[in-house]
């Protein structure tokens, strides 16, 4: 029953990633003003990074009870990419965003579209990890 929650909290996790990244995001830029998209997709994102702490943190301990059961002491993959993930979130969300708004305001070292692309990578690599997870993680739970 874990193996096959932990399947189903990563693939939703990995379709809320790709409906932000392939559909919402887009949508906001193509009938928005720029500033109203901007905030829009800012909402998005602020949303998308709380989602990501608790499905990250459940899925780790969903992989740790499971490894505990199987008397595993190894670190698997299925630890490592949601670990991956959160990390993506703390450093591409939580710590960008400040220096992102300071920028705009035209201040720190960095320019905004800089700190964009860095937070675009972090976002991409979050994606690809959850995407993995999900992936990796469907064909162990088979029925």
């Amino acid at each position: 029953m874990l193996a096959r929650s932990r399947a189903v909290l990563a693939a939703i996790w990995g379709g809320f990633l790709l409906c932000i990244a392939l559909v919402a995001a887009p949508a906001a830029f193509a009938v928005l003003e720029r500033a109203q998209a901007g905030a829009v997709v800012g909402r998005l994102f602020e949303l998308e990074a709380q989602v990501a702490l608790g499905a990250g943190l459940l899925l780790i301990l969903i992989e740790r009870r499971l490894a505990r059961d199987t008397d595993s002491k190894n670190l698997s993959a299925e630890f490592f990419l949601p670990a991956v993930a959160l990390f993506c979130t703390v450093a591409g969300y939580y710590a960008l965003q400040p220096m992102m708004a300071a920028a705009k305001a035209g201040q720190g070292p960095w320019s905004f579209p800089a700190l964009h692309a860095f937070s675009f990578t972090f976002f991409g690599l979050k994606t690809l990890a959850v995407l993995a997870l999900a992936w990796r993680t469907s064909s162990h739970s088979k029925v």
